[in-house]
């Protein structure tokens, strides 16, 4: 049915088209000045001596211009006629034409019945044709859509926007049909516990119509991107069997006025019309942001976002329809669309903790062949801040590089190679060679971090230091997992992480006594930190409990922004300057302190190229008479 409509549109427009150039060409044709490229001009002693030689045979005067048009005996090629202005009181020139058998003739045009012919030729005609062809463009439409939709009309009727242009376009899909219900959704138990109540009234809303209770309006599910915000949508229809109507807030957005809004009324009226089901818009901040404060404002993404808020406000979601939608950034959108009411329910679908990252990784798993014994608690330890899609691409990574590697199973270790590929940086770049002299500067540098890391506290030991260059850029990176989720972090944590991040720059500067740029993204990293520290978590003593700035899109890695004066600006500058330098000289009185081990770890680094967390710590806790254990922070 759509594409018969799809195509009846596009004939009309055609239809439409093929009128307007016919109109156009009819008052080409028919406009008098048209002969102008065929007549050529003389001067009037030229057309007397053309007379007096016998070469004129036609001669026509127009008394209202004085204007003479003639042609030759015998004329050929393009020029038809001859035109020149009349010599005023030349009473010769009857009698010459006479003498000379001249067919003569005179017009003495009507001029108000020519200008009224003029002007119908001209514009009556063409104007008639576009408004007739707008007139029948648009009554088709109705016909073959209905008549719902409003119309941008110009003149006749020449709808824009009206009729079944203003279809929403949203896909519906059967419950059944989305293939998801909330055994695929892993690591995500709060958001479906909040949803299963939904569920249940699209299941069975008599039971709730009985006790007076209503079901929420709309619930908005907001978290960072590849959390599962969509697939929890897709569930939840899934699990209620009830048709689901998908569409994007960019879909919305229209270049003419009207046309998003009406996009609005069709969704809701096809809704109502399946109910009960479900409508999810994705990414709603990008038709549902604030409001312009200016009073002129009245652009086409405002009359969509209020048709958007009375629709929300004008159903009876005792038929059970269910607005779901997701974004990324909830701080963005007006609040008259999140009030109760219309998302009556805020549902957060944050990243998974450790024991959400197990779970996920084992329910792709399920999926892939694995081989017997692998370690998905592991894996989910050296992934905190993963999302559900990152896990996703993870085991992927590891199904392609077994198939790579001529396996028919995947084991341990492709998964931890996938983490690298996914975590740290995409692959190995085999086409990087450093010098030995590059080659020992960065084992240094990674083993600086790994030490600093072992003497702080252990709560996030090492599990793997390598010096192999990825294709993101880095030429290695140590990487540390956690032994449990903790969700509170200490002033004196945050400053260890400091000193870890500046374990690198400071080994390269005790052994070589110079710096390199490969610090760059540590230095930023501890940046972020202190600055945190001192605007938002009230961890400086200089500024105490004093918030100092706020963090813009959260859930999309926004940064933050200042809100003290320029003055203060500067203080927390050299307050965040001295709380890096503080974890640099931390981190530099560490490895002096264990330089021995430095030199060791960093050679057999240099020689293996990849160490595990196991062999480090072997190395470091070793005895060897020569050079000591390293010494643990007596603070830790």
């Amino acid at each position: 049915m759509d594409m018969d409509n799809r195509k009846r549109r596009q004939s009309m427009i055609i239809y439409v088209i093929i009128a307007i150039i016919v109109a156009i060409a009819l008052r080409s044709t028919l406009y008098p000045s048209i002969v102008s490229s065929q007549v050529k001009e003389v001067s009037y002693t030229d057309f007397l001596s053309m007379v007096d030689d016998d070469k004129v045979s036609e001669v026509n005067l127009d008394t209202s211009n004085s204007q003479i048009r003639f042609k030759l005996k015998d004329q050929d090629g393009s020029i038809q006629y001859y035109e020149t202005t009349l010599f005023p009181n030349d009473d010769s020139l009857v009698s010459r034409l006479e003498e000379h058998n001249v067919d003569a003739s005179a017009e003495i045009p009507d001029d108000s019945n020519n200008m009224w012919l003029y002007l119908l030729l001209s514009y009556g005609i063409p104007l008639l044709i576009i408004f007739g062809g707008g007139w029948l463009f648009n009554r088709q439409l109705k016909k073959s859509m209905g008549d719902d939709g409003p119309s941008m009309n110009f003149g006749g009727g020449f709808g824009l926007g009206g009729g079944g242009l203003g279809k929403s376009g949203a896909k519906e899909v059967k419950g059944e049909d989305t293939g998801v219900t909330f055994k695929d959704v892993a690591g995500q138990d709060e958001a479906k516990d909040s949803l299963r109540e939904i569920v249940s009234f699209l299941e069975d809303p008599q039971k709730y119509n009985d006790i007076g209770a209503r079901c929420p309006r709309g619930a908005l599910l907001v978290g960072p991107p590849g959390t599962g915000k969509t697939l929890l949508a897709k569930a939840v229809a899934g699990e209620a069997d009830v048709p689901f109507f998908s569409i994007s807030g960019s879909e919305f957005v229209e270049m003419f006025v009207g046309r998003g809004a009406a996009k609005v009324r069709d969704l809701f009226k096809q809704a109502k019309e399946k109910a009960p089901c479900i409508i999810f818009i994705d990414e709603i901040d990008t038709v549902g942001k604030k409001r312009d404060t200016s009073i002129n404002s009245n652009d086409e993404r405002e009359q969509t976002l209020n048709q958007l808020l009375a629709e929300m406000d004008g159903f009876d979601n005792h038929k059970g329809i269910v607005v779901l939608a997701a974004t990324n950034r909830p701080d963005s959108l007006d609040p008259a669309l999140t009030r109760p009411g219309r998302f009556d329910r805020r549902i957060p679908v944050e990243l998974p903790d450790l024991a959400g990252r197990e779970a996920i990784l084992k329910l792709h798993a399920g999926d892939v062949k694995m081989e017997p014994g692998v370690d998905f608690g592991a894996v989910a330890r050296q992934t905190p801040g993963a999302s559900g899609a990152d896990l996703a691409n993870m085991i992927n990574e590891a199904a392609l590089r077994a198939v790579r590697f001529g396996r028919k199973r995947v084991t341990q270790e492709d998964i931890e190679e996938s983490v690298d590929t996914v975590i740290a940086g995409e692959k190995k770049k085999k086409s990087t060679v450093l010098s030995e002299h590059e080659k020992e500067v960065v084992a240094y540098h990674e083993t600086g971090h790994a030490i600093v890391a072992a003497v702080q506290d252990g709560k996030a030991p090492v599990s793997k230091i390598t010096i192999v260059p990825r294709t993101s850029g880095a030429l290695g990176f140590t990487m540390q997992a956690e032994e449990d989720e903790h969700y509170l972090t200490t002033r004196e944590e945050y400053e260890q992480r400091i000193a870890v991040l500046c374990g690198g720059r400071a080994a390269e500067e005790l052994i070589f006594g110079q710096m390199t740029s490969g610090a760059a993204n540590d230095i930023e990293k501890a940046t972020k930190i202190a600055r945190a520290m001192v605007t938002q978590l009230g961890m400086s003593d200089r500024f105490g409990m004093t918030a100092l700035g706020e963090t813009t899109n959260r859930y999309l890695g926004g940064g933050m922004e200042l809100t003290c004066s320029e003055g203060t600006q500067r203080e927390v500058d050299e307050e965040v300057q001295r709380l890096v330098e503080a974890g640099h000289q931390t981190a530099l009185k560490t490895l002096r302190e264990n330089r021995f081990k430095l030199h060791e770890i960093a050679h057999y680094l240099q020689k293996k190229e990849t160490i595990t967390g196991e062999e480090f710590m072997n190395i470091l806790n070793r005895d060897d008479g020569f050079a000591p254990r390293y010494q643990a922070n007596p603070e830790a």
